[in-house]
């Protein structure tokens, strides 16, 4: 046993580290994007104007380019990637928990055809279910992140900064709220990966393997992009409204005990912010999502599968 390859001595944990090496990557090429989705997405919340939360100040609505660019004159250019430390954690945990508990689900709990295709309902339970689990684990880290990134406009706002670092984020959060405290926004979270997942890794698996039994495409670069592309716009199209309300509730004050000062529920969140903004605010941070979405599949994937090649795994 001592003498087989790695990956077929510790194929889940192999196949765990590879998923978190490609999302770093992902990560870190398409982070501004996310950060500035973000700002975009708690920009005119009505509870805030409502509670007084804002110091009387609304902020004015900017589209994606004139956030960037705001974020970059007033803040700096590195403040783009302000947040990137815990949003990297998060996707070592949560892709590497999603990936293997997708491969896990796929091959030996709802198992494919006799043809080797897996039925689609199949891919949407199984996607689902693989982001539920991933993002229920990686849920702290995404609430720190969240956090921090919105540290800088805190500062231009006169407000005293929250967090000295990732640490000191982790310790805070931990001290005020308790463990509970750590999960503060898990259910919109985890309802958001469901969604996401259903349209990432259900989507490319789907197409995938579509194109390999009805076209002449084979298991290369091209098929990767074309189906890494269709999961990304997909993504974005289920997600926005639930990273909408998890961004929101995330980002709220909190009392003592934790609880949350504007927003009761991921229910509250979404009636409040559909009355107060009208529905089409759930979808604020749209582009910058899908924008973020599509270039992040597309490196995610393309890597995952090549570094899975080059390690002797089999492809996804």
């Amino acid at each position: 046993e001592k003498s087989l390859p790695l990956p077929e001595r510790w194929p889940r944990a192999s196949k765990f580290a590879l998923s978190a090496c490609a999302a770093a990557v992902a990560e870190l090429v398409t982070f501004p994007l996310d950060l500035t989705k973000t700002r975009l997405q708690v920009q005119g919340e009505a509870a805030v104007r409502r509670n007084g939360a804002g110091g009387g100040q609304v902020v004015p609505y900017r589209g994606m380019l004139r956030t960037a660019a705001g974020i970059v004159r007033e803040e700096g250019l590195g403040k783009l990637w302000q947040g990137a430390t815990p949003a990297i954690y998060r996707h070592i945990v949560y892709s590497g928990v999603r990936m293997v508990a997708y491969e896990h689900l796929r091959d030996s709990v709802l198992g494919r055809s006799e043809d080797e295709s897996f039925p689609f309902w199949k891919a949407v339970v199984g996607g689902m279910s693989a982001g539920a689990i991933g993002q229920f684990f990686a849920s702290p880290t995404d609430l720190v992140k969240v956090q921090i990134q919105m540290e800088g406009k805190r500062k231009l706002e006169g407000k005293p900064l929250r967090f000295r670092g990732v640490h000191h984020a982790f310790m805070k959060i931990l001290s005020e709220g308790g463990i509970r405290g750590l999960w503060a926004g898990w259910v919109p979270n985890v309802q958001r990966a469901a969604l996401v997942n259903m349209g990432d890794l259900t989507t490319y698996d789907s197409v995938k393997h579509f194109l390999l039994l009805n076209t002449p495409l084979v298991d290369n670069s091209v098929t990767h992009s074309i189906a890494s592309c269709c999961s990304g716009l997909v993504a974005a199209v289920l997600g926005t409204p639930a990273d909408v309300v998890k961004t929101r509730i995330m980002n709220q004050p909190r009392d003592k005990q934790g609880r949350g000062l504007l927003y009761k529920s991921s229910m509250d969140c979404l009636i409040q912010t559909v009355q107060g903004e009208g529905f089409m605010s759930l979808y604020k941070g749209f582009i910058p999502t899908w924008m973020r979405m599509a270039p992040w599949s597309l490196v995610f994937w393309l890597t995952y599968e090549q570094i899975r090649r080059i390690c002797g795994v089999n492809s996804f």
